[in-house]
């Protein structure tokens, strides 16, 4: 018998702030973390703009400095935001190891350790490569740590599918639930992209936003949009089985009930223009969490601010949703805080299960010139309260790749 999945911890390192409370404030108030970039010098790059991750103090989060000092900032941005949602939840001593999952992915892993050790290998030579650079770099190794730190010997499994990471990384954790091999799982994904190589490799593709104004960079469906802005940052969510959350009285934030999963099968980077393998995940997500014309729906859109996917985004959502597109409360976080790359989907699903527990849906910023072709209900620029019953976020990711999770509150 398939078992009831709910969400009982959420932890958020982000260009908005470093814990949910902050985040979640920062969302409603419309806060961009967008900014010129400061972590290193930039004046050869064609793009200068980033939402770099700002006071992040890895003792904040019990990391020891030992341990931070060898890690890549994928690592202890996962690490940090596991440890908020850990903590939150209660589960830890509540919980068979042999039961305890980790799914966490990165779309990169460790970019800056790779930059870092490939330029010893070329100037200095084999012999000054770090004998810790591969289990620093290796995409799968934030999982591994989040595991060992919280003592989770149940199943790990890290996913990697560009900016559907984590996303799929949730659905793919609540199925292991569902399906009875887990009774927990710490679920998301973490990125720290925002290095020399990959903003010039994403802004040689064209596909980076070329505003100098920072605060007019990242704008999801408006008609002025020119391309995504990089981001950093990591969340997670602790999702449980639900009777065993209640037994040991956990308070529940959110149920998790639907999860798609489809691709393109079209394009490298861009997505099918007709919609449709999107439109796809979304409608199986929606069906599994018993969808109907009489729910009050929020949709955490990808909405990554570049011409073909807000649009190609738009119609998924008709087709999937037909005339209910039109009444359903949309909008997209990207403007605030960028895009997170294999940290996207969580910081959305975060994002999501807090509009559907207060009620409220959070702004589209910057959306104040909006795309013709963009015409359903894409909440421009201020928030607004809605007795949500049901909500869903969706991703796509370069390779083609979809996910979409549904969320309900708690009955």
């Amino acid at each position: 018998m398939d078992r009831r999945v709910v969400v009982t911890g959420t932890g958020v390192i982000s260009p908005v702030g470093n814990d949910v409370k902050t985040y979640w404030d920062s969302l409603l108030k419309g806060v961009c973390g967008i900014d010129f970039i400061t972590s290193f010098p930039t004046d050869d790059l064609p793009v200068k703009i980033a939402g770099e991750v700002k006071d992040f103090n890895p003792a904040d989060y019990q990391i020891e400095a030992p341990f931070a000092r060898k890690q890549d900032k994928f690592t202890l941005y996962a690490v940090a935001a596991a440890w908020q949602a850990v903590t939150e939840s209660g589960i830890t001593g509540n919980i068979d190891p042999m039961r305890f999952g980790v799914y966490v992915g990165s779309g990169i892993g460790g970019f800056a350790t790779q930059m870092r050790e490939t330029e010893k290998l070329f100037n200095e030579g084999a012999k000054w490569v770090s004998p810790l650079f591969i289990p620093t770099m290796i995409a799968n190794i934030a999982a591994g740590n989040i595991a060992i730190r919280n003592n989770a010997c149940g199943p790990c499994l890290p996913v990697v599918t560009a900016c559907a990471t984590s996303t799929h990384a949730i659905g793919e954790a609540y199925r292991a639930i569902k399906h009875g091999y887990a009774d927990a799982v710490i679920a998301g994904g973490s990125e720290a992209a925002v290095v020399p190589l990959g903003i010039a490799g994403f802004a040689n593709a064209k596909a980076l936003s070329r505003a100098e104004d920072p605060k007019r960079a990242s704008l999801p469906f408006n008609r002025n949009r020119g391309g995504f802005v990089m981001a950093e940052g990591a969340a997670m969510l602790v999702l449980e089985e639900y009777e065993h959350a209640v037994a040991r009285g956990a308070e529940i934030i959110a149920e998790i009930c639907g999860y798609g999963n489809t691709c393109d099968a079209h394009h490298v980077t861009a997505p099918r223009p007709d919609g449709t393998t999107q439109a796809a995940a979304i409608r199986q997500a929606l069906d599994e969490a018993g969808y109907t014309s009489d729910d009050v729906l929020y949709i955490n859109a990808h909405g990554t601010g570049t011409a073909l996917n807000d649009t190609s985004e738009t119609l998924a959502f008709k087709l999937a949703l037909g005339e209910d597109a039109y009444k359903a409360h949309i909008s997209s976080i990207k403007g605030h805080i960028g895009h997170m790359l294999g940290a996207a989907g969580a910081a959305e699903a975060v994002a999501t299960v807090l509009a559907l527990k207060n009620g409220v849906v959070p702004p589209t910023v910057g959306l104040d010139d909006i795309e013709p072709e963009c015409d359903l209900n894409y909440t421009p620029l201020t928030p607004v309260k809605a007795d949500l019953t049901i909500a869903i976020s969706d991703s796509l990711g370069f390779g083609g790749h979809n996910g979409c999770i549904a969320f309900r509150a708690v009955k």
